[in-house]
């Protein structure tokens, strides 16, 4: 039987959620604490990868098992909550209808958030970064708007990543000023890695004329990560949205 779990991360403890050779992962803490419960090993497999510190409020995972010890769902997710660090929350379980729906290939859209503040903020400091220079909002939303003309970002990615395409097709961005909070909402059917915090830095030095939107379709079309702008820190980022087809996962 395949179960999903749908979590919340905190990713500041984390070397992201893929498991690694000698660093503490998401991953890791799930399949041990599930091997806890079920007294066996078992692998789980992620919707994405997300990078070190990177947080996630919407992820799903999906492993495979047929026996949950005789345990419900919801002493399921309680007992697993109560091995879990504070900082990672399982939100629901179930068995998809479909049991070939495949936590990572069966997504369609992914949604991530960036957030900045431009002064102190005690509340939300360890989950933003903090910019201080003005930024022309107005100038990111229009260099926003020719994302969707484009659908290689090579220019946006890490090099040497080993993935077959570096195509992604971008449906959503957008930039918004509340107060003191900025946030970048970008989705897509798929983000390579360092992608979204590429495109950030690239996109403050749109806010602060550094570049203009001729130099940013350059910057695409040249698809050479050295000429975008760095990357933001990872700990402003958060998986926010996954979505998969119509009724294959249980609504809110």
């Amino acid at each position: 039987m395949r179960y999903f779990l749908n979590i919340k991360f905190n990713g500041a403890n984390y070397h992201g959620w893929q498991i690694q050779p000698n660093a503490i992962s998401v991953q890791e803490k799930l399949e041990n604490a599930i091997a806890c419960l079920l007294r066996k090993s078992v692998p789980v497999v992620g919707c994405g990868r997300t990078d070190t510190g990177v947080h996630a409020s919407d992820f799903y995972l999906h492993f495979d098992t047929n026996s949950l010890n005789g345990l419900t769902n919801t002493d399921f997710i309680y007992k697993l909550n109560g091995i879990l660090p504070n900082d990672i929350k399982i939100c629901n379980m179930f068995a998809p209808e479909d049991q070939e729906l495949h936590a990572r290939f069966s997504a369609i859209k992914r949604t991530y958030r960036y957030t900045i503040i431009s002064e102190k903020d005690p509340f939300i400091d360890n989950l933003s970064y903090r910019f201080s220079t003005k930024l022309d909002i107005d100038l990111m939303n229009r260099a926003c708007n020719i994302l969707s003309d484009y659908t290689d970002f090579s220019c946006f990615s890490k090099t040497d990543t080993q993935v077959a395409t570096n195509n992604c097709k971008i449906s959503y961005a957008q930039w918004e000023k509340h107060d003191h909070i900025i946030t970048f909402t970008i989705s897509a059917d798929r983000f390579l890695r360092n992608m979204v915090r590429a495109i950030c830095g690239t996109m403050l030095d749109i806010g602060t004329h550094k570049i203009d939107i001729d130099d940013f379709r350059k910057i695409i079309e040249g698809k050479e990560r050295s000429s975008a702008g760095a990357s933001v820190p990872s700990h402003g980022l958060c998986l926010v949205k996954v979505a998969y087809p119509e009724n294959a996962v249980p609504k809110d």
